[in-house]
């Protein structure tokens, strides 16, 4: 099952590409809203399973906005390929390296992003949203607290991230429109079990492609270490981390520019795509 934001309201469909809205089809049992439906993640579970829902309508792709538009927590994972580690200069890290993503910076899977400077870089990323509280969650467990998947863009503006004695990771990936999501949440009943490859495209060009098993941290690893430190709540995000192939260690840098189109994408998932333009 896939959960879409379309025009504030939270519509559900399958493979087939239709959506219904959720309030309509329940009959006023779940609310429109579309971050509130992860409080009640197990109810909506056992109503869909059994639920007629009707024939669907297409939705516009333009339409859509941030499947889970406004999670109190949004973590992220550096440094969680060992190529992008090497790329870089850096040795694969001993544990998960956590950062914060402000959550205003969320997005829908297809906008125009402006360009704070002359070093914003791309990061695709597969991006977990929590169904349940999770504290002190086990590795073995930590699948269970996830209500479903999201293809992401770590958008980063290397020169706010790099600046002073220590790194502004937050503060550098977190500018308006640095964390488009979607297009939809895909259950991980629809998901399945294995891998998935993941790639980012620049101008239709590949600059990113690798297998979502080439994580350093798997995602249980993650979830067991983040909730070991912090509760993670119903619809928080994770985005796990980025394949090598970011502009900042390319030879020459390279930089988005006005007029550039990015599109990113996961298998099984579905993709995302930006356009960016200047101040």
């Amino acid at each position: 099952m896939r959960l879409a934001n379309f025009k504030g309201r939270l519509v559900i469909g399958d493979r087939g590409g239709t959506f219904v809205d959720l309030a309509l089809a329940s009959e006023g049992r779940f609310e429109p809203d579309p971050q509130l439906i992860y409080e009640r993640w197990d109810e909506f579970l056992a109503w869909s399973s059994g639920a007629t829902l009707g024939v669907g309508e297409p939705v516009a792709a333009e339409a859509l906005g941030p499947p889970v538009p406004r999670p109190r927590q949004v973590f992220a994972v550096a440094l969680n390929y060992s190529a992008h580690a090497t790329e870089g200069g850096s040795d694969p890290p001993s544990v998960p390296q956590v950062f914060t993503k402000f959550p205003s910076c969320l997005a829908g899977p297809h906008t125009r992003v402006t360009l704070p400077g002359e070093f914003v870089d791309w990061e695709a990323e597969l991006v977990v949203v929590i169904g349940h509280r999770a504290h002190h969650v086990t590795s073995s467990q930590a699948w269970e607290y996830v209500a479903g998947l999201m293809v992401g863009q770590d958008l980063s503006a290397r020169d706010v991230q790099r600046s002073g004695p220590t790194p502004q990771f937050s503060l550098g990936k977190s500018f308006p429109g640095f964390g488009p999501t979607g297009p939809w949440l895909l259950t991980l009943a629809e998901y399945g079990e294995g891998d998935a490859e993941i790639e980012c495209l620049l101008n239709g060009v590949r600059v990113q492609h690798a297998s979502t098993g080439e994580m350093i941290f798997p995602v249980a690893q993650l979830i067991a270490h983040i909730s070991s430190i912090a509760p993670m709540l119903p619809g928080d995000l994770v985005f796990t981390g980025t394949p090598s192939g970011v502009g900042a260690h390319r030879t020459p840098p390279v930089f988005l520019r006005d007029g550039d189109v990015l599109v990113s994408r996961i298998t099984r998932i579905g993709e995302i795509s930006q356009t960016f333009h200047e101040r």
